[in-house]
């Protein structure tokens, strides 16, 4: 058996690419950004924001303990492109990361999934999320350290989500669109979607998240460009279903890609808060 462990790890070692300089896998030991692009990931780089101030660049903050395989160097020293079944990125993105900020392996560390948390606690942490600002690809509110800088405090809009959840559900809408299970909402109106909400449930498509707080508020997180209030807000939830009906119909499921306009769908995956 030990023949057989000092083979796998070979083997492992060798499916890395020549002259990589590093080994085949990496877990974050603490909050780690998550770059589109080799030269945003340096930790010095000097960040450019578009005319909304938002760094489009960042992909997400990989939590404590994500666990990456290791595709190669990127073109710049001291940047890996990385892989993680904890985000998927969208088609055509790789992902990349200082290597300063992760541990490399030989072989993968176990894989420990965030337990299922509890209804109340995940509550707790999105009222506490009120009033913080919207930061594309932020999942992690106090931000990193980088460069002896703090950057990236605040949330995008499944990032809000998935802090508060510490990881348990999906990163990225295109995911939570499918999540748990679905609410039947097909041609109601906002008083009909309304009686059959529950706290956490999931108001989602491809492209944004709003959450059910309680039975009278939603919570989400706003990207505004146009100067006024942003970031996590709070909406009396009937009023939020009545804009969204304006813009959206409802539909109880995800449709196929010729049909994905301007639809919704309400996905439960958590049990009722008491």
């Amino acid at each position: 058996m030990a023949h057989l462990a000092t083979l796998y790890v070979l083997l492992l070692l060798l499916a890395v690419p020549a002259g990589a300089g590093s080994l085949p896998f990496a877990v974050a030991a603490g909050p780690v950004p998550v770059f589109n692009t080799p030269a945003a990931a340096r930790p010095d780089a000097p960040h450019r924001s578009d005319r909304c101030g938002q760094v489009r660049e960042l992909e997400f903050i990989a939590l404590p303990g994500t666990v990456f395989q290791v595709v190669g160097p990127a073109s710049i020293p001291g940047i890996l492109q990385v892989l993680t079944n904890r985000y998927q990125a969208p088609a055509g993105v790789s992902l990349y990361l200082a290597a300063a900020l992760v541990e490399q392996l030989p072989v993968p560390p176990p894989e420990v999934r965030p337990p299922r948390p509890e209804p109340q606690q995940v509550i707790r942490q999105l009222r506490a999320a009120q009033g913080l600002p919207y930061i594309w690809g932020g999942n992690f509110r106090e931000g990193v350290l980088l460069n002896g800088k703090r950057q990236f405090s605040g949330l995008d809009c499944s990032g809000l989500l998935y802090e508060a959840t510490n990881g348990y559900t999906p990163r990225n809408t295109a995911d939570l669109v499918s999540f748990g299970e679905g609410v039947p909402v097909a041609a109601m109106g906002a008083a009909q979607i309304s009686e059959r909400l529950r706290p956490l449930d999931l108001l989602v498509w491809k492209g944004h998240l709003v959450i059910v707080l309680d039975r009278q508020t939603a919570i989400e997180s706003v990207l505004d460009c146009s100067g006024k209030k942003g970031g996590v807000v709070t909406t009396p939830l009937k009023k939020r279903l009545t804009q969204l009906l304006k813009e959206r119909r409802p539909a109880d499921v995800w449709p196929e890609q010729a049909r994905q306009a301007k639809v919704f769908v309400v996905r439960r995956w958590s049990a009722p808060a008491p």
